[in-house]
């Protein structure tokens, strides 16, 4: 074997990244639902709102849709903290955010379940910034409650994020590709959909009402309306 062009040390923010990935994995007892939500909702209503004004994306809708189906399962909200599990009533929407260096910070908006989706986006993009500027809070980087990771701009339809421990779930976003599926008339058309990805963590959530979490969310997400 010859040897490596280039060696990268897993030391700095690299080495952190690394340390609490393996920590994750060996703490959490991780299981992975996958399922796929029709985004035909989704596109319209980010379609209705650059019409009156208002540009978001899907990303940002995706947030809106998880926070309002978090309500139904209030059991998912939360970490789990030694051998107590803590929930909590207000969502606080840890974000992963990828940054140059192929490195990877997911800080929170703190009270997620009082903003629309205007307020979500621009608490959005304000974290992007300043964790571009390395300007993020510790409070930020670790307070979260729930983390969504979002691939969609990639080929990834479906993958296996990882907790951010200690929360209890994390919901990874792969790509919209259009689905075959039976139309009104009972003859076939193609409908978008949105590969979700939920991971929890087994010691806090058994896996029924993690699948009736990803059914409320595939459910907000068919009836998106900001």
């Amino acid at each position: 074997m010859s040897g490596a062009a280039k060696i990268v040390p897993l030391k700095g923010v690299r080495g952190m990244i690394a340390d609490r990935m393996v920590e994750s994995l060996q703490t959490a007892a991780q299981l992975t639902h996958h399922g796929s939500a029709d985004a035909s909702a989704l596109l319209a209503e980010k379609a209705r709102l650059a019409e009156a004004g208002t540009k978001v994306s899907v990303e940002d809708l995706l947030m809106l849709a998880v926070v309002r189906a978090l309500r139904s399962v209030p059991d998912a909200n939360g970490r789990v903290e030694g051998r107590e599990v803590k929930l909590s009533e207000a969502v606080d929407l840890s974000v992963a955010i990828a940054l140059p260096g192929n490195l990877l910070v997911a800080p929170a908006i703190f009270g997620a379940e009082k903003m629309g989706v205007s307020a979500l986006r621009a608490a959005r993009q304000d974290l992007a910034r300043r964790a571009k500027a390395n300007k993020l809070s510790v409070t930020e980087m670790t307070g979260g409650t729930f983390t969504v990771s979002n691939l969609g701009l990639t080929r990834v339809e479906h993958f296996t994020p990882i907790i951010n421990a200690p929360q209890i779930c994390i919901l990874g976003i792969g790509r919209v590709t259009d689905r075959a599926v039976r139309a009104p008339d009972s003859g076939i058309a193609l409908r978008p959909h949105v590969g979700l990805s939920l991971t929890f963590d087994h010691r806090a959530l058994d896996g029924a009402p993690a699948g009736d979490l990803l059914t409320a969310i595939c459910e907000e997400i068919e009836a998106i309306r900001a």
